[in-house]
């Protein structure tokens, strides 16, 4: 069955590159208008041309997503370009620590839970209204396989995923009744710019694809068809899921 998602608005956050690029793409190519999201417009901009390009529709909008007047505006421009939101996609994520957990400092802390936790809770809370009173939506937030096993040296990034992972359950279970889906995807490692450090590390990569049964690293392609899936009614009866992209990573036993 092929997917189709003409005359959804979609908004992806982390939108310029990676998999929130490949995310956006996707849905585009599906048939939905797609607002692009992120902090810097430049990227937003050719990542929207190149769905343009291909004969989608795409709307880019800078936006700060740990700032509730930002998201509230990428909101009300979504709006006013389309006059509804279908789904959210809650990509944009970062992590400027890597180390021990208790020698970051406090800012950092601060930093990675207002981009990764943060964020989506803003996103979460501006988009809920309009879905309800749409009927239904869905809302996709991208967690990590480290949000369900710590990962080394990412420990504050684990513990903000951890918090996206319930966040996902408990919207699941309070916007059910009004038709709103909430499930959570979360990669393994994929190849990023993000993840550039550790996939260019032999030794580090090596270790990674020696511990992912299907022997591979991951491209953001590789996460597209469960957030397709999410966005379509194929997933009608699925809510509160956290869904493992992750070649088998964590089914391993040990991802640190």
């Amino acid at each position: 069955m092929q997917i189709d998602l003409n005359d959804r608005v979609a908004i992806v956050t982390g939108a310029s590159r990676g998999i929130g690029k490949a995310i956006a793409v996707a849905y585009a190519a599906a048939g939905a208008k797609v607002v692009l999201a992120s902090r810097k417009q430049e990227g937003l901009a050719e990542a929207a041309a190149e769905i343009q390009a291909a004969g989608g529709t795409a709307l880019p909008v800078a936006a700060h997503v740990g700032d509730e007047q930002a998201v509230g505006a990428l909101v009300e421009k979504t709006l006013e370009a389309f006059g509804r939101v279908d789904i959210a996609v809650s990509n944009a994520g970062t992590n400027p620590h890597f180390g021990p957990t208790l020698s970051a400092t406090a800012a950092l802390w601060d930093k990675i839970m207002e981009v990764n936790l943060r964020g989506a809770f803003l996103l979460c809370r501006a988009v809920a209204p309009i879905m309800e009173g749409q009927g239904g939506g869905r809302i996709v937030i991208m967690s990590s396989i480290a949000g369900i096993r710590p990962s080394q040296g990412l420990g504050i990034y684990s513990v903000s995923k951890a918090g996206l992972n319930m966040l996902t359950k408990v919207l699941a279970q309070e916007l059910g009744p009004s038709k709103i889906r909430v499930n959570a995807i979360a990669p393994g490692t994929i190849k990023t710019r993000f993840s550039q450090v550790l996939v260019e590390t032999e030794e580090i990569a090596q270790r990674i694809v020696s511990r992912t049964p299907l022997g591979y690293i991951g491209a953001p392609e590789d996460v597209v068809g469960a957030a397709l899936f999410l966005a379509s009614p194929l997933s009608d009866y699925v809510t509160g899921a956290v869904i493992t992209v992750d070649g088998g990573a964590s089914a391993y036993g040990e991802l640190g």
